[in-house]
């Protein structure tokens, strides 16, 4: 920082009155401790700023990025400022922590409303359960909407997280990716949820659907004997790879 107010005042201020004016302490937590009494530059005109950290900033920015993959992977508020504090050896309060994590809800809230394109050739519906902490731990399923656009380029549109897998949920879903300008989808794959085929064509009823191969071949995988899933599934690669119906049917 010496060298830096150095050269602010003989370079950028060459010709002017501006001096040195002293220093001001701060404090600063860095990814290896906190470095206490920092001693920072100042000039007589006030307009000198360091290039190392921001005004009133005090801490680096690994700092939110650790916070906020520590909030990601199910961490509380509070489990995160103990754990602060045991390395920096200063408390972070919940609420202070609550503001970082804010910064990644508005990222999600942001990709959440985003346009998106008006045609798709495909959309994909699927879900996965998760073990979610709210004031439990519980099982909690994720929905997934995930287009093919004409140009063959695949996007995840939107998930959604909540509760238990339903058609009308999904419905709700394709509402919205509707309102955000999905106007035309030429085809709709998912499981076999009771309700879904007619919730999605409720949205795009110009729409085919397909039941989704994977499903198919797990639902028939689970009815096979334990030595014989590999053969079966070999069996029906070849159906459902084959070119033509004609030559899927032969293959049946």
């Amino acid at each position: 920082m010496r060298e830096e107010i150095k050269h602010f005042l003989e370079i950028e201020q060459a010709g002017t009155s501006n001096m040195r004016n002293g220093y001001y302490q701060r404090n600063l937590d860095t990814q290896y401790g906190r470095i206490e009494g920092l001693l920072v530059p100042r000039d007589r005109n006030g307009e000198f700023q360091t290039q190392l950290f921001a005004p009133y900033q005090r801490h680096t920015g690994w700092l939110e990025e650790a916070i906020i993959k520590m909030y990601q992977s199910g961490m509380s508020t509070r489990e995160i400022g103990k754990f602060i504090e045991r390395i920096l050896g200063n408390a972070y309060s919940p609420a202070t922590i609550s503001r970082m994590t804010d910064v990644v809800k508005e990222d999600i809230e942001k990709w959440h409303t985003r346009p998106l394109q008006k045609r798709y050739s495909v959309l994909y519906l699927d879900w996965l359960y998760v073990k979610l902490r709210r004031e439990t731990v519980e099982k909690e399923v994720i929905y997934v909407v995930l287009g093919v656009n004409e140009e063959g380029y695949r996007e995840i549109l939107d998930f959604f997280v909540g509760g238990q897998e339903s058609a009308y949920v999904w419905q709700e879903i394709l509402q919205n990716l509707y309102k955000r300008g999905v106007k035309e989808v030429l085809l709709g794959v998912f499981d076999g949820l009771p309700g879904l085929e007619e919730a999605f064509q409720a949205v795009y009823p110009k729409a085919d659907v397909q039941r989704c191969v994977v499903h198919k071949v797990r639902n028939t995988l689970s009815r096979v004997r334990k030595k014989d899933p590999f053969e079966m599934a070999e069996d029906l690669k070849l159906i459902y790879r084959s070119p033509s119906k004609e030559i899927a049917l032969e293959m049946f």
